[in-house]
Order: C-alpha cells, then sequence, then structure tokens
C-alpha cells in the first residue's frame, strides 16, 4: 500500500512531465512542466512561489542560476529569464525538434543542451554566438550532465551508450561507455542520467535490470553497484551534497542508501514520482516531482539521527571497489619518506599533500582500516610525520624539500580498475582476478592451450601479485585476519598427489615483489629481505637489500635482479639502485649500481621518469621500461663494474605516432625473439583493462640519429632512397646488430666450455652480419665522392673480420665507384692486420 508524505504536495505544473532544480545558493527550488510556466520556490518560506509566466511551449527541461534560469521546450527554443520577475533576458539558441535536457557547467558559462536533433550544442551565456555541435554520437541524446569541476560533459544516448566530451577546449571524446543504461527514448518517463559523485571522479547510472552502477570516469571501470531494491524502471537518482547519500526512485518507492556500504537506509513507498533532489547545502531538506504536477518539499525529511549525521558529515568518496587515493594514502603512511637520508622525520610537510592536493578538496577520506591519517571530523592527521617538535611549518612548497621515493612495482600487473585487475600479463599467459567483496576468484589463461590448460580458483587468500612461466605459477597475498602473509607455487605439471607448495613468511613480512625463474622462487618483502626458495619451497638464500625501500624484482635460471631506492639525487629523487646476483654460486653479477632512469619528457605530465618494467628476455638479458617509453637493455652484466644500460626504442620516435595522428601509449610486457612486445593504450589510458588487450611486436630501432625527412624532390620517386636515407638506416642496423651481437657473446663467454656449437656458431654469422652492413654504408660513402674518404676509411676499420677477406671485398667496393686513392689506403690497412700490426 503506498505511503503518505508527512506534507501534501503542492500543485506546480499540469499533470505530465514535471522538472526540478535548486538554484547554487540553495535558496530557490525551480519547477518547470508542460504548462507555459514555470515557479520559483523559496526555501523556507511556505508562501506562494513566484510565477514565471513568460514561456510559450511545454517545458522539457530546466537549469537555474541564483537570479536566473533557463528553460528548454517543446518548440525547441532555449531562454533565459530573470528571477523572480520572469522577464525574458535572452534567446539562447533554437533547436528544430524538441529540446530535451540543459547541462549548465558549474562556472556558469557554458549551456549544453540537446534535443531529438542528432547533435549537441554547447553556448556561451556571455557570447551566444560562440558556439559548438558535438556530433560523435548516431542517435539523439536522452541526458546531458557536467561533471562538478566542469571538465567533462556525459551525455547518455538513446542507443544506450554514454558519451563523455572533455571540454577543457576543444570539445573532444574523452571514453565511451557501452553496456550499463538502458536504450530509452528521449520521451520516456524512465532515467538514464550520468549522476556525478560530488567528488567528480565517478558518477552513478541506472542499468538495464534496474539497480545503479557506479563508473569511475578515469578509467571506465564499473565500481560498486547499489541493487536489489528497485522492481520498476528507475525514474531518478540524486546524490546528497556531502556524496555520503543516494537517494533513488521509481513510479512505486523512493530509496535512500548509504554510499559508503551501498545498503539500504529507507524506503518511501511513494508513487508516480518522476524527478528527485536533496536541498544542495545540507540541509535536511528532501524534493520530489510527480506526474500529477506536484511538488513535494520535506523539510525534516531524514528522522533517523543517524541518518542525519551522514547527511550533515563530512564529504564521503565515491564508491570505489580500490580507491587509488585511499591506497596512496595507505602505502605513503605505511613507509614513510626519507628526508636528507633520515627515515624519521619532524615538523616537516605531509607527503600527502603533493599526492592528493589541497586537505579541503580532499577532506572525505575515511579512516576505514584505522591507520590514522584522518581525525574525528574527516581530515588528515599529521600523527604518521614522526614526533614533531612544535606546531607543524606552513606548507610553503619552495621552502620544504622532500624525497620522492619511487612506490613498488610487480612487473606484469595492473593496478585495480573496479573490481578487477591483472596480476600477471606475460607472453606465457595472463592472470587476474576479481574482487567478490569476502573474497576474490582468480583466473589464469594461457595463449597455447594445446600445452596448458587453463584454470579459476576462489581465493580467500586475496593474493595481490603473480607470477606466470612454462614451469608454474606464483602467487604472493598480504597478512590477513590474523593470518601471515604467504607465498603460493602452483606448477604446471605434476607426477604426485600434491604438488603445490605453500610458505608462510614471519609476522610482520609481507611481498612487496615476487618473481619466478625455472628453477627458484624469489621474495622481496617489506623488510628489505631478498628471500629466494626451491620451486616446492626449500628456502636456498636469504640476504637483506642494502637499498631500500625496496621496489622490484626479476628472476631468470640462476639469476636474481633486485632494485631498490638508493642516495637522493640533485633533484629530490632517489636513485634507483639494481643489483644481479647469481643463486646457485652465491656470487654477486651486479652491485649497487644505478639503474639508468632518462629525465622527464616534456610532455609528460609525471614530476620524475619511473620505472614501468622490469624483465629478462628470452635469451637471458635484463630489460627495463621507463614512464618516458624508453626500452632499454643491460649489457656486459656478467662482469663486474662493466654494465652499461643501452637504449633498444624508445616509442615515442615510432613511425606511427609522427604528425601527431595517434595518441596512444605501449605497456611493456616482454623482449623475446628480439622484439619488443607491448599492448598499445589508446587515449588517456594508463593500463590495460578488459576484454583481454591484444599483444602488439615493435622491432627494436635504436635512436642513433634523427631520421632523414623524405624531400619534395624525391616524392615522385617512391621506390628510391636518398643517400642521407639509406645511410641513417645503415646505421642504426649497425649499432643495433653490434648491441645484438655483444649480448649474444657475452652469453657464450659467460657460459664457457657449457655454450652449444650453435651458440658459437651464431656469434660467428652475427659478425659476419655487421661487417656486411659495413660494406653496405662503405657503398654510401664512396658513392658520395672521393671527399668522404676519410670517414670511409674509418668505416673500413670497424671490420672485426681479421681473415682479409672482408677487407678485399671493402677494396673492391672502392674500386668499383673508382676511389682509388681509397682503394690503396685499404689494402695497406689489410697488409698491417696481416703483419699483426694495429691500427693507432
Amino acid at each position: 500500500m503506498p505511503d503518505r508524505p508527512p506534507f501534501p504536495g503542492r500543485p506546480a505544473q499540469p499533470p505530465g512531465p514535471t522538472y526540478l532544480q535548486y538554484s547554487p545558493n540553495g535558496q530557490r527550488l525551480i519547477v518547470a512542466g508542460i504548462g507555459d510556466f514555470a515557479r520559483s520556490f523559496r526555501t523556507n518560506d511556505n508562501g506562494e512561489p513566484d510565477l514565471l509566466p513568460s514561456t510559450h511551449a511545454e517545458t522539457f527541461a530546466a537549469v537555474s542560476g541564483n537570479d536566473y534560469v533557463i528553460l528548454g521546450c517543446e518548440d525547441g527554443t532555449v531562454c533565459e529569464y530573470a528571477v523572480p520577475s520572469g522577464d525574458l533576458k535572452q534567446l539562447l539558441v533554437r533547436a528544430t525538434l524538441p529540446v530535451r535536457d540543459i547541462a549548465l557547467s558549474p562556472d556558469e558559462q557554458w549551456v549544453a543542451v540537446s534535443s531529438d536533433e542528432l547533435e549537441i550544442k554547447v553556448i556561451n551565456r556571455n557570447d551566444i554566438e560562440q558556439i559548438a555541435i558535438l556530433r560523435d554520437h548516431p542517435k539523439p541524446i536522452k541526458h546531458l550532465s557536467y561533471d562538478p569541476s566542469g571538465k567533462y560533459l556525459a551525455a547518455s544516448c538513446t542507443n544506450g551508450v554514454i558519451y563523455i566530451y572533455d571540454m577543457t577546449s576543444e570539445p573532444t571524446i574523452y571514453r565511451t561507455v557501452d553496456g550499463v543504461i538502458s536504450r530509452l527514448e528521449t520521451a520516456e518517463s524512465a532515467t538514464s542520467r550520468c549522476v556525478w559523485h560530488p567528488d567528480g571522479r565517478a558518477f552513478a547510472c541506472a542499468t538495464a535490470t534496474r539497480d545503479i552502477q557506479v563508473i569511475s570516469v578515469g578509467d571506465g571501470a564499473h565500481q560498486r553497484t547499489f541493487s536489489g531494491e528497485h522492481t520498476g524502471q528507475i525514474t531518478s537518482l540524486a546524490w546528497s551534497p556531502n556524496g555520503a547519500l543516494l537517494a533513488s526512485s521509481d513510479s512505486d518507492c523512493l530509496v535512500i542508501w548509504e554510499t559508503k556500504t551501498q545498503k539500504m537506509l529507507k524506503r518511501f513507498n511513494y508513487t508516480d514520482i518522476l524527478n528527485i533532489t536533496w536541498q544542495n547545502q545540507s540541509e535536511n531538506i528532501f524534493n520530489w516531482t510527480t506526474s500529477n504536477g506536484e511538488v513535494f518539499i520535506i523539510p525534516e525529511f531524514l528522522k533517523d539521527e543517524a541518518h542525519v549525521k551522514l547527511l550533515k558529515g563530512s564529504k564521503v568518496g565515491a564508491p570505489f571497489f580500490h580507491d587509488p587515493l585511499l591506497d596512496t594514502a595507505a602505502a605513503v603512511n605505511s613507509r614513510r619518506p626519507l628526508v636528507n637520508g633520515q627515515a624519521k622525520r619532524a615538523a616537516t610537510p605531509d607527503s600527502l599533500d603533493e599526492l592528493l592536493g589541497p586537505e579541503e578538496e580532499y577532506d572525505w577520506i575515511e579512516d576505514d582500516d584505522g591507520a590514522g591519517y584522518i581525525n574525528g571530523n574527516g581530515k588528515r592527521t599529521n600523527g604518521h610525520l614522526g614526533n614533531g617538535i612544535g606546531p607543524l611549518a606552513k606548507r610553503n612548497k619552495p621552502d620544504a624539500w622532500q624525497t620522492q621515493v619511487h612506490e613498488p612495482v610487480q612487473p606484469g600487473a595492473t593496478p585495480w580498475k573496479g573490481n578487477r585487475k591483472y596480476l600477471c600479463l606475460n607472453l606465457t599467459g595472463f592472470v587476474w582476478t576479481v574482487d567478490q567483496d569476502t573474497h576474490n576468484t582468480v583466473t589464469v589463461e594461457f595463449y597455447d592451450r594445446e600445452l596448458y590448460r587453463d584454470f579459476h580458483f576462489t581465493d580467500p587468500f586475496l593474493y595481490d601479485r603473480a607470477c606466470l612461466n612454462e614451469t608454474g605459477a606464483l602467487f604472493s597475498a598480504p597478512a590477513k585476519d590474523g593470518q601471515p602473509a604467504v607465498i603460493f607455487y602452483r606448477p604446471h605439471e605434476t607426477w604426485t598427489a600434491r604438488s603445490d607448495s605453500r610458505v608462510s613468511l614471519p609476522d610482520g613480512e609481507e611481498a612487496v615483489c615476487i618473481a619466478l625463474s625455472s628453477r627458484y622462487i624469489v621474495a622481496v618483502t617489506n623488510k628489505n629481505y631478498v628471500r629466494v626458495w626451491t620451486l616446492f619451497g626449500t628456502p636456498v638464500r636469504i640476504w637483506r637489500m642494502k637499498s631500500s625501500p625496496a621496489v622490484t624484482c626479476a628472476a631468470w635460471g640462476d639469476y636474481v635482479m633486485t632494485v631498490g631506492n638508493g642516495p637522493v639525487g640533485a633533484d629530490g629523487c632517489t636513485q634507483l639502485m639494481y643489483s644481479i646476483d647469481n643463486v646457485r654460486q652465491d656470487e654477486s653479477c651486479q652491485s649497487e649500481d644505478v639503474l639508468a632512469l632518462g629525465t622527464v619528457a616534456p610532455e609528460s605530465d609525471e614530476e620524475e621518469t619511473s620505472l614501468k618494467a622490469l624483465f629478462w628476455s628470452d635469451a637471458g638479458d635484463p630489460h627495463i621500461y621507463d614512464s618516458n617509453g624508453v626500452l632499454l637493455t643491460l649489457m656486459h652484466w656478467r662482469t663486474m663494474g662493466q654494465a652499461k644500460w643501452v637504449p633498444l626504442l624508445d616509442t615515442r620516435l615510432l613511425d606511427r605516432l609522427k604528425e601527431g595522428k595517434k595518441e596512444e601509449t605501449y605497456w611493456p610486457v616482454a623482449v623475446a625473439d628480439n622484439k619488443f612486445h607491448c599492448i598499445i593504450l589508446k587515449g588517456g589510458d594508463k593500463s590495460p583493462y578488459f576484454p583481454r588487450p591484444l599483444l602488439t611486436e615493435f622491432d627494436f630501432n635504436i635512436p642513433v640519429c634523427r631520421p632523414v625527412e623524405k624531400s619534395k624532390d624525391n616524392e615522385e620517386d617512391e621506390g628510391e632512397e636518398s643517400n642521407a636515407a639509406v645511410a641513417t638506416r645503415l646505421k642504426e642496423t649497425y649499432v643495433r646488430s653490434s648491441v645484438l651481437l655483444g649480448l649474444l657473446d657475452d652469453l657464450v663467454q659467460g657460459l664457457g666450455e657449457r655454450a652449444s656449437h650453435s651458440q658459437k656458431t651464431e656469434v660467428m654469422k652475427r659478425e659476419l652480419d655487421v661487417d656486411k652492413i659495413l660494406l653496405q654504408l662503405l657503398a654510401v660513402e664512396c658513392r658520395e665522392g672521393e671527399e668522404r674518404g676519410m670517414k670511409a676509411l674509418e668505416i673500413v676499420g670497424l671490420l672485426k673480420d681479421r681473415s682479409g677477406k672482408m677487407l678485399e671485398a671493402a677494396a673492391k667496393v672502392a674500386g668499383r665507384w673508382g676511389r682509388t686513392v681509397l682503394e690503396d689506403k685499404i689494402r695497406e690497412v689489410a697488409e698491417r692486420r696481416q703483419m699483426g700490426i694495429e691500427e693507432e
């Protein structure tokens, strides 16, 4: 049986669709509908509302300022009226079909209008000549809504797709969200509107299953869901001003939800509700309109003291599965940054200030885990700053120097997006997990399903890291509910009844990063220990890293590479230091050497260059990929003090990115077959998401010199390359081939007598290939003329062949082009080499 509201409805419009919105200061509630007028109800005033009698058609949309209202009508006009006089101020725009929705930007400068036409018009209120037309959607738009910052405009299309436009400069599509809202015609009473949470990071929308889905705008991931209370199509949604409550309605009921828990707090069986809204200044006033043209204004709407406390309390963040800001706060709180080389600090600025921005902007963060980073008023405390003496100094960034510590990196893992993330992505397969609140579910899938079998299991330990290779899968889980942190290994093949192994770490110790080779399990922990076990859990080695806090690790065969934060550089950031150890022989190949990260790219938003991935290639050489998009390999790493980082590919210089035709970045996966394997990320994406992305491979291309652009004179001769272009290509090929030869030669020298015949043969083949490239480069120089003879002779001196065959071939190349002087010089070189005289 329907409930009766505590106060009777106030007549506002003739029966039919009725719309309402508060002015920004909360002093007026505008109600419009199918009458040729609108009404302005004054907050906390029971007198007669002000009448705006100038509309000339049915009103289908309304937005309000403090002293004006903008109405969109059935005749296609969008007009601005003064409040309370109702005088027409200006005609903003006219459409040929009925207007369906209007959105006013938070700065009240821009008005977005949708109609039954296939376009959105965005008009400047102060200069109606400034207008932008958005046409990226194929069907009419039913609803429009700006986010609280005005950066994004969400458009709910009748085709069931949400189009999110970036409005910061020239409006462009930021992302689309499909498969959430229903396909609704513009005149239907059900809603598909994106209702932005007050913190601006997510919006809620009604789904086809009559639930309410929260979507994070940054990655488009599905976050928490409010479900199970609506049996009819949802007609309206509204967040409370502080984001702590969500109200939703259908034709038979009104439901109040708690944002943090997604639980229903109160259900009212009120009927015929079309649109709802909270009073926007946190007063306990709730409002709705009905299909009878009535407006209900209910003061002291919430009766329960706990519910009122939620409404009037501190701000609450959007309901994420894994809130990135809370994760950042907890991470910084658990590991204090180093300042001037000291772990403890006093009277220094809070590291969260730079990570999270101004305190008042994020005072909605709640102390869910009891970590102590907020106080009872919702503000972050300074209790985690150490034993400060006296009050905190004023937060003045230029005066306070603070070290930037590199965060831990698990190779192949992605951050949480909604309730799922990849634990591992490589060429063997991928591991992903889904947060089910009480437990997780883990899925392991392989590319070669003839060789391996996919598997899936329920995960009560909440594994947060994983490794996958040809021998097995490795997982780690943090400590939980008094249970220790665990390391779990599962082999792909077994000949016993139970083959997996589980290792519990000591109390207070958790894995920061894990690695898996064909022989060993490796875990770097928060105590800076490197722990090494055999595949089935027998401890082999343990040592403490010299650089701390630990960042990452990777393993291949008998070798373990670890990376940690080292000394502080001149830029205030810690230098990353790496070590490579041979576990079987208990020897160090490299010890505490600098990981060569470059400087920040000019177009990058990052404050410093960071490490994105560390992995070993299929040939057993270490590689890193940094935030500038540069892939580097480590040469001569088997010899102490001789290692050097060599760039193999700068993805910013790829041909596909030239002329600004594509906006994309690359997620590193592996190096195999002398190629870089990655996942292409489009637009503003920072990590891969579901469904499973496809892998792309790029050939190495060492940035030796600037590529030669094709001249206009040669555009007609498409089949011919200029001498300069050929020389540039050959120079890069020579350097790249030399690097790959050096890596293989290091491997053969390191194996010694254990090197196979095929490996030794491959070294000789690659030496020959390098000399062939030099001969081609020699031919290019000879073609340029006699004046290039000295450079040509230098190239001859780079030939590795000592038998004289290559020098004879070089002399013939010079003779073919008539470079007789050069030919004589080459033959002199050949004679000196035969006599064992080295060139100076």
